[in-house]
């Protein structure tokens, strides 16, 4: 005789709740996995604080996506960015935050692509971790 799915589901699950509780480790209540919106609430804020400067297209907290529209530096009029920040997990890691950028540089009236140094791209990766891992500390610390 076949057990149905669902109740078997339900009462491993009872039965594995019950188990061990007082065994349990705390959790640390700042972990990167605190979050409202679909990715890391720290890389998220600090992703916007960084990024606080350029007009931005596009937000998406659900995805992780943040798209900037282009931006030129006052100091710098002829050459302008576009900044795409993906945040790839709900963990605070390295590897779980992408930014791309665009450059372009206006030749007589019109503006064309340009390489982007590498370190640019960098540089800006390692602002947002080094804000969100502030955040993170900041509201351990408070808390």
């Amino acid at each position: 005789m076949a057990v149905p799915i669902r109740p078997l589901v339900l009462m491993l699950a009872l039965g594995l709740a019950a188990c061990g509780q007082k065994d349990r480790p705390k959790t640390d209540l700042a972990a990167a996995k605190i979050t409202q919106i679909g990715v890391n609430s720290y890389l998220w804020r600090a992703s916007l604080d960084t990024l606080s400067f350029m007009p931005l297209v596009q937000t998406d907290s659900n995805g992780g996506v943040i798209v900037t529209d282009w931006y030129a530096n006052p100091q710098t009029p002829n050459e302008r960015m576009k900044v795409t920040v993906t945040i790839l997990d709900q963990d605070l890691r390295a590897d779980a935050l992408k930014v791309a950028a665009l450059r372009q540089v206006n030749q007589n009236g019109q503006w064309l692509d340009a390489p982007v140094q590498a370190a640019t791209v960098q540089k800006l990766e390692n602002i947002i971790l080094t804000r969100a891992r502030d955040l993170r500390r900041n509201s351990i610390t408070k808390g």
